[in-house]
Formats: structure tokens, C-alpha cells, sequence
């Protein structure tokens, strides 16, 4: 059994830790920006941080919508193996796509990536102009003046860099979904690099460039987007087992593709924009108990986000494997899929968790400084906390992709409703208020919450394995 175990996780990780890292690279570029907006000033960072909230929400709901891109990516790569297998009497589970046979398993795939490059544009063009309107609007929401203004020019500047940013989710879901993410982490590494470079022009007017300070960090970005979707795309156009089955032509996008992957997307971006509301939330009750707690709350929130990426990049793994062996008929191959993606969770936050408990001070030490010793008490005490709540946090992640592998997002998204805001949200207002807990019972919450999303959303991947083991599977080749 530890044999197997060890053969899946390689196999899992191979497609993992390319994600894995790409996330933590992404987290890297809004740290860029979000540095060089404090260089500037308070005033620049209070405004560039709500346009980077706002620029962020949309941009997170627009990656939801193209999210099961990659499911359905890997399940008809996998249906188009199967049959060259048969048309040429041999196995195709791990080589290429290809095969005269196999042309209407490619055109699948063809018109799936079609319909997501279309989704992602008309979800682009949305967030652009709800942007735009959000921007118009900041006045009325009782900000300062000068605030506004920042944000605004900043949201105008932001908002044409959203299309190129879902073109890139787009073609990265269909790089992932074929097995072959290496280039993204690459891309995403040198966009880092490229920004920060931009970022530092744009801003003080090196090299006779007008000074543009704030809003030169928004066009930084934009470009950024814009220049990372097309390495992407020249990096998948040279790759040949991606270049034949990549296509631009969103005029002839398929509404019949179109229109369930819509339906499995919104879904998705309702559950993202619902986990980020559950949490915004947890911090204003934060915020309710001091400056100290606020900060406390602040800075293990970011720790948890960064340990987070780890999740996101097994969830996205785990995800595609299951529509890869479900669309070959493995239903035993993909609830080991389960089993060996929390397995390595695990090992990933213990070895977290003993850092938190450990060393908590140094842990801290990014974000908290020491001559703020109520904040630093909070924190630590929270970390304690966190050391068991960030299992929960990367295994109902893990559920959600799991899911989502079987094409069900709906269930993913009640689910979550129900453990962020029907369990999660009362208990932290119950533990923090009224048992007097404050920031620690808003934690505490935050572990309930989490714990019962990720026990009913691994009990309904189980029962709808179980339940689609019983659907007739395609044939074996021979």
C-alpha cells in the first residue's frame, strides 16, 4: 500500500508542484506591486489597495468561469488516446495526442478551447466596464477625496488588463488540462521579474518616461498581463502536442460548448467570490476588537494565504486526474486520487504546523513588528489555531477540485454556503462576541466553518464516485 501510495504521489506531484509554484509566483507579483505602492505613500497605498481589492474580486470570479476549462480539457485528451489506442492497436494513456483516428477526439478539444477563450472574453469585457462603473461610484461609498481619485485613475488603468489576464487563465487551463504546465511557472517568473522592472520605470520616469507614480503601477500591470498571455500562447503555439489543438478563432466558438461551460463556471466563481466575502467579513469582525487585533488578523491571514497556494495546486491537480481516469472508465484510480492528495496535504502542513508552534516569533517576524507586543501576542495564539485549521482549509479546497473533476460545481457551491456562512460565520460570531473569545473565536469560527465544508464535501465526492461508478464506461482499448 505504501508503495502504491508513493507511485500516485509522484504522479500527482509531477502535475502538482508546477502549479504549486506558479500560484506562490503570483502571490510574489501583487507583493511587488503592493511594496512599490508603499514606497509612494499612505494615501497611494490605502487607494491602491482598494482598486487592487476591487481589480482582484472581478479577476478572481472571471478565472471561476473558465476554471472547469481544464476538467473538460483532460477528459476528451483522454477519450482521443483511447481511440487512437484502438484505431492503432496500442496504448496511448501517457503519449501524445494524435492519429488520423483520433481527429474528432482533437476537434473536441479544438472547440472546448474555443469556448473558453470566448467565455473569458466576454467575461473580460463585463469586469472592464463594471470596473469602469465601480470607479464612477467610489464617491457615493463615503472614501476621502483624494483616495478616490487614486483609485479611480487606478481601476481605469487595471481594467483593459483583465482580458488579457482571463485570455492567459484560458490557455493555462488548457495547458494544464494536456499535462503539460511547465512553461507556466516559467512565464509566471519571468512576469515577476518584468514587473517589478516596469513597475519601477513607470512609476519615477526612468529613461526620459513621464513619472506616472500610482498609476504607472497599474499599466505595469495590465502590460504584464497582456505580455505573459502572449509568451503563453507562443510557448503553447511551439509545443507540438498543444500547437494542433490550439485555436483563437472565438468567432467560431461552438454555443452548444459554450453554454455548459458556462454552467459549470458560474458556479465556481459564486463559491470564489463566496469564500472571499466569508472571509472580508471575518476581518471586519477583527477589526471590532482594536487596531491590534486587526493587525494580528492580518498578518496570520496573509500566512494562511500563502500556504494556501498549496492547496490550490493540488486541488487543480487532483481535479484533472479524475476527469483523466473517469473519462477512461478508472473509478478505483480516482478515489485513490482523494486519498493521495489529502495524504500529501498532510505532510505539507504538519511540517507547517510545527513551524507555527515552534518558532512563531520568526514565523511573525515579515509582518508583525516586535515593538507591537499586544499584536505579536494575538497573532501567536492565533497561529496555534491555525496550525490545525490550515488541514481543513487544504482538504475542502481539495474537495471543491475533486468535484469539480466530476463536473459538478453546484454541489461544491452549496456545500460551501453552508459551511462558510450557515456553521462558519455564527461560530465566530458566537465564540468571538458572545463567549468573549474576540480574535481567537473568530478563528476558532473560521476552523468550524472550514472543518464541516471539508467533511461534507469529501463525503459527496465519495457518494458521487460511487453513484457514477454505476454509468457505463468506455471501453478499454485493445
Amino acid at each position: 500500500m505504501l508503495t502504491t501510495l508513493l507511485r500516485d504521489s509522484r504522479a500527482l506531484a509531477a502535475l502538482a508542484v508546477p502549479l504549486v509554484l506558479t500560484q506562490l509566483a503570483q502571490v510574489a507579483l501583487t507583493t511587488t506591486d503592493t511594496i512599490m505602492m508603499g514606497f509612494l505613500g499612505t494615501t497611494e497605498l490605502a487607494a491602491g489597495g482598494l482598486a487592487i481589492v476591487i481589480f482582484n474580486q472581478l479577476r478572481t470570479m472571471g478565472v471561476g468561469l473558465v476554471t472547469s476549462v481544464g476538467n473538460q480539457i483532460a477528459a476528451a485528451a483522454a477519450r482521443a488516446e483511447q481511440q487512437t489506442g484502438k484505431d492503432q492497436d496500442q496504448s496511448a494513456t501517457d503519449t501524445a495526442v494524435s492519429g488520423e483516428g483520433s481527429s474528432s477526439a482533437h476537434e473536441e478539444v479544438r472547440a472546448i478551447v474555443r469556448a473558453s477563450l470566448a467565455v473569458a472574453t466576454l467575461a473580460g469585457v463585463v469586469g472592464a466596464v463594471l470596473m469602469v462603473l465601480i470607479g464612477q461610484a467610489l464617491s457615493w461609498l463615503g472614501q476621502e477625496a483624494a483616495v478616490v481619485d487614486l483609485t479611480r485613475t487606478m481601476l481605469y488603468a487595471l481594467a483593459p488588463g483583465l482580458l488579457p489576464c482571463l485570455w492567459f487563465q484560458a490557455i493555462r487551463q488548457f495547458t494544464v488540462g494536456m499535462r503539460r504546465p511547465q512553461a507556466l511557472l516559467q512565464i509566471t517568473i519571468a512576469s515577476v521579474a518584468v514587473n517589478a522592472g516596469l513597475n519601477w520605470v513607470l512609476v519615477h520616469g526612468a529613461f526620459g518616461l513621464p513619472q506616472l507614480g500610482l498609476t504607472g503601477i497599474a499599466i505595469a500591470t495590465s502590460s504584464v498581463y497582456l505580455l505573459a498571455f502572449v509568451a503563453l500562447y507562443a510557448s503553447a503555439k511551439k509545443d507540438k502536442e498543444l500547437a494542433p489543438l490550439l485555436s483563437l478563432d472565438i468567432a467560431k466558438a461552438d454555443p452548444a460548448v459554450v453554454k455548459p461551460l458556462i454552467g459549470l463556471g458560474v458556479p465556481i466563481a459564486a463559491t470564489y467570490g463566496s469564500e472571499a466575502g466569508f472571509f472580508s467579513l471575518t476581518a471586519l469582525m477583527a477589526g471590532s476588537f482594536g487596531a491590534d487585533a486587526l493587525a494580528a488578523h492580518t498578518a496570520v491571514n496573509q500566512l494562511v494565504y500563502i500556504v494556501f497556494q498549496v492547496a490550490v495546486g493540488l486541488s487543480h491537480a487532483a481535479s484533472i486526474n479524475v476527469s483523466r481516469e473517469l473519462a477512461l472508465g478508472r473509478h478505483d484510480d480516482a478515489r485513490r486520487i482523494k486519498n493521495t492528495a489529502l495524504a500529501c496535504a498532510a505532510a505539507v502542513m504538519a511540517v507547517v504546523g510545527v513551524l507555527y508552534v515552534t518558532i512563531p516569533g520568526l514565523v511573525l517576524a515579515p509582518f508583525l513588528d516586535s515593538s507591537t507586543d499586544q499584536a505579536l501576542t494575538i497573532a501567536t495564539h492565533l497561529l496555534i489555531v491555525t496550525a490545525f485549521l490550515q488541514f481543513f482549509d487544504c482538504a475542502q479546497n481539495i474537495g471543491v477540485g475533486l468535484l469539480r473533476g466530476l463536473d459538478d460545481t453546484k454541489s461544491g457551491f452549496r456545500i460551501t454556503l453552508i459551511g462558510y456562512w450557515a456553521v462558519g460565520l455564527p461560530a465566530s460570531w458566537l465564540l468571538a462576541y458572545a463567549l468573549g473569545l474576540n480574535t481567537l473565536g473568530i478563528w476558532l469560527g473560521l476552523l468550524t466553518g472550514l472543518a464541516t465544508t471539508a467533511a461534507l464535501l469529501l463525503r459527496r465526492y465519495t457518494r458521487s464516485l460511487r453513484q457514477n461508478q454505476t454509468t457505463p464506461a468506455l471501453p478499454t482499448p485493445v
